[in-house]
């Protein structure tokens, strides 16, 4: 049986200066709050008034940077030749320092965007270097060779930067970049296999599938050779199956030029400031 309540009624256990807050937003006196002072209320007040943007004691102000805002992660940037600071996502922050996230599967939609990002920080300035950070596990193929022929075209040299795995089209990209530019990390992981395709219909739309297929894989083995320095016919011998190499592997093979390490880390030494070991 539902029943019905007067919020009209005085409660006593609920002071006219009492603030609930949920997380940082103010909200309504519940009618079912407890008689105890909302001990955190003075706190969020506090947070809540430093969030207001552009005011400060009722006057504007200007260069001032709050808190983070919650939800999507954003970072304090400061357009140059402004002296204003604004909340901007991480992402495009990176943009405006030339570097660009290769950190999912590359189809068409995410293709345009590295494309459209990549002719943009090349027309302002292309005497940059733009930079690549890849954790993909690859892509599909027209999207990922739209990538690398622009990588190509541009006037910016591009620099690679494995961190995590690059599979497939991602591994084809880390070795696409500037040669002395093209970095891993240690535990990073880098696999290769020929393209695969999936075609389905009359026998001679299979064939010109196939035919299309051989002729993609061709040109990619042909520009692996050049940017690895490996033979046309070895790549064909190891790419007949899946290859994985670790960041060590990929050095050797010529697919990245130098494994990024910590410069604190040491192969058989400690940290400095390490106390004594345990065990």
């Amino acid at each position: 049986m539902a029943t019905a309540f007067n919020t009209n009624l005085h409660h006593p256990s609920l002071s006219c200066n009492t603030k609930l807050y949920s997380g940082l937003k103010l909200q309504s006196p519940c009618l079912f709050a407890s008689g105890r002072p909302n001990l955190s209320a003075d706190f969020y007040g506090r947070v809540n008034k430093s969030l207001q943007c552009g005011t400060r004691n009722c006057k504007p102000t200007r260069s001032r940077v709050g808190m983070m805002p919650i939800g999507t992660p954003k970072v304090p940037y400061r357009v140059p030749g402004e002296g204003t600071w604004q909340w901007i996502d991480i992402w495009n922050a990176l943009y405006r320092e030339r570097v660009i996230f290769i950190g999912h599967h590359i189809d068409e939609e995410f293709s345009n965007q590295i494309l459209a990002t990549m002719l943009y920080l090349d027309s302002v300035d292309d005497s940059k270097r733009l930079y690549f950070y890849i954790n993909s596990p690859g892509g599909d193929l027209t999207p990922s060779l739209a990538v690398y022929d622009t990588m190509k075209s541009l006037k910016s040299h591009i620099g690679t930067h494995c961190v995590g795995h690059a599979y497939n089209l991602a591994g084809f990209l880390l070795a696409a970049g500037e040669k002395g530019n093209r970095s891993a990390m240690p535990l990073s992981s880098i696999a290769l296999q020929s393209p695969a395709g999936a075609a389905r219909g009359q026998a001679d739309d299979i064939r010109n599938e196939a035919n299309e297929l051989l002729r993609i894989r061709d040109y990619l083995f042909s520009e692996l050779a050049k940017n690895t320095g490996q033979s046309v016919e070895k790549i064909n011998k190891d790419l007949s199956r899946m290859k994985r190499l670790n960041a060590q592997e990929a050095l050797e093979y010529g697919l990245v030029d130098r494994i990024v390490r910590p410069p604190r880390i040491k192969a058989d030494a400690p940290r400095k400031d390490a106390g004594p070991a345990l065990g």
